[in-house]
């Protein structure tokens, strides 16, 4: 219970600024409506989204029956029936998604670049499928084709993440490297997926050097120990993948809305940030390269 008290505390005592200043910023209605407050705050809201998938359960509706009505009860005195509360888990969308941008990790000045499926439904059922018909898109990855989207994601050595960008299924992996390496420096570690001269001149003025596998028609390429030491270690981030879906369950199908797929993925990630157990390497502050 101490850990679900500290997660509380620390949503609550960021929702108390960010509503203050999201109010402020709100277009006022020109028509009157009930705006009737809710018995369960958008803290309350966002700790249970963010326990679900902290505790590992596979199904909302699993983990309320079994674990949240029957033993926290006493923690959220207002916690109003399971069709209510999934009808009010939207309004913690925007929340979450600034919460974790308080989070969330820092570059270290080594960072690992990949991009993975989130799946939406089986592919004998794309014809069929209607919750995200004009959204989603047929893509291809490593394990075949999948309809849905892509979750491009950057981390640091100590397995934070750093950013992310969430696109259609079809789009290239190279196409959002420009928006996650904003905040970055040193070196970028990526697959062939990111080989290329033209992005690694473009990252190279930003004072990032990427740093990729070599197919075996191209030139060979010297490198330095720590850099044959990083490519051998680029599995880190698959380690991360792996524990978002796995874990932090940020890909099922059972979706029914656009934006209940939005606040699951998010509060997948908030989770996963929250995590003090996170895979990473054993590297020495001296091999760290400096922020220009």
């Amino acid at each position: 219970m101490d850990n679900i008290t500290e997660l509380f505390c620390q949503i609550d005592d960021f929702c108390k600024t960010f509503e203050l200043n999201l109010n402020k910023h709100l277009i006022p209605q020109v028509k009157s409506t009930r705006n009737r407050a809710t018995s369960i705050s958008l803290s309350e809201l966002m700790t249970i989204a963010v326990l679900f998938h902290q505790l590992r359960f596979r199904q909302f509706k699993s983990f309320y029956n079994h674990y949240l009505k029957p033993f926290l009860y006493r923690e959220f005195p207002s916690l109003p029936s399971y069709n209510r509360c999934v009808e009010l888990m939207p309004r913690c969308l925007m929340g979450l998604f600034a919460f974790f941008q308080t989070v969330k990790a820092s570059c270290t000045g080594i960072s690992f670049i990949d991009s993975t499926k989130l799946a939406v439904c089986h592919n004998r059922r794309i014809p069929r499928h209607q919750v995200f018909k004009n959204v989603a898109t047929r893509g291809k990855g490593s394990l075949g084709w999948f309809f849905g989207f892509k979750l491009h994601l950057i981390i640091n050595h100590l397995g934070g993440i750093v950013s992310f960008k969430l696109t259609q299924g079809h789009v290239n992996d190279r196409q959002p490297v420009d928006d996650l390496c904003r905040s970055l420096f040193g070196i970028l570690v990526g697959d062939k997926g990111y080989l290329g001269a033209p992005l690694k001149q473009k990252l190279a003025l930003q004072n990032i050097q990427l740093l990729t596998p070599i197919r075996q028609n191209m030139k060979r390429v010297e490198w330095t120990p720590f850099e044959k030491y990083l490519l051998q270690r680029r599995a880190l981030i698959e380690t991360v993948n792996d524990q978002l879906k796995n874990l932090c369950q940020i890909e099922h199908t059972r979706h029914r809305s656009m934006t209940g797929f939005l606040v699951n993925l998010m509060s997948g990630l908030v989770a996963y940030c929250l995590n003090p157990d996170k895979p990473k390497l054993k590297i020495t502050r001296n091999c760290l390269p400096k922020a220009m």
